[in-house]
């Protein structure tokens, strides 16, 4: 009887440690990937704007019009280094996996891109645009772009891509039932329009 409760105890042991090892190889495994979970976006930004010369602060004398595009490059990205043992449960052939949510992991809105439309820009008598109006409108378009990113489906979309990719590496570690879930964060800390106008 002692013995039999001996050999169901190592055997017993002998399980857990090898759900252990399996789980480290599989997070050994999903983190060497890690570079490859990312999705490069290219945006389109149009800036406009108009100032207006008034008398009294009432009466519009004229206006000026501005005009130019931009472009921001955004890359999105699951960061699997901060995947933990806690997040893989194995079962036999079935895994299942929650993954770190995703973030923005470069955000790039190049001045160089910033091209203006001089059909449109125009110097209108008593009113045109500073510098400091250009500088104004470049921050004004960033936050607009940073604000809005969530709107527009890169957090889907690299989900998608991630969970494509570690289903193709957990099917060749052996697992054919994957069940793939992902952990909600903020994709990008959004900055306040108030604050972003104050340049404080």
């Amino acid at each position: 009887m002692l013995k039999r409760i001996s050999i169901l105890l190592l055997v017993l042991i002998v399980v857990v440690s090898c759900r252990k090892n399996d789980r480290a190889i599989v997070v050994s495994k999903i983190k060497s990937a890690s570079k490859l979970a990312t999705v490069e976006f290219t945006l389109d930004k149009v800036v406009f704007a108009t100032k207006d010369k008034k008398f009294l602060g009432l009466i519009r004398l004229n206006q000026a019009a501005f005009l130019a595009y931009t472009q921001a490059y955004v890359k999105t990205g699951i960061d699997l280094n901060k995947l933990k043992p806690e997040d893989i449960e194995i079962d036999g052939h079935a895994i299942n996996l929650l993954l770190p949510p995703v973030e923005v992991v470069n955000f790039s809105y190049p001045v160089e891109k910033y091209r203006v439309d001089e059909s449109v820009k125009r110097k209108k008598f008593l009113v045109k645009f500073k510098i400091e109006d250009y500088d104004d409108l470049f921050r004004q378009a960033e936050i607009d772009i940073r604000n809005s990113l969530k709107y527009l489906g890169m957090v889907k979309t690299t989900e998608e891509k991630t969970r494509l990719m570690m289903e193709s590496l957990l099917k060749n570690l052996g697992y054919n039932e994957i069940y793939i879930d992902f952990k909600k964060g903020e994709l990008l800390t959004e900055i306040d329009v108030d604050l972003g106008e104050n340049g404080e």
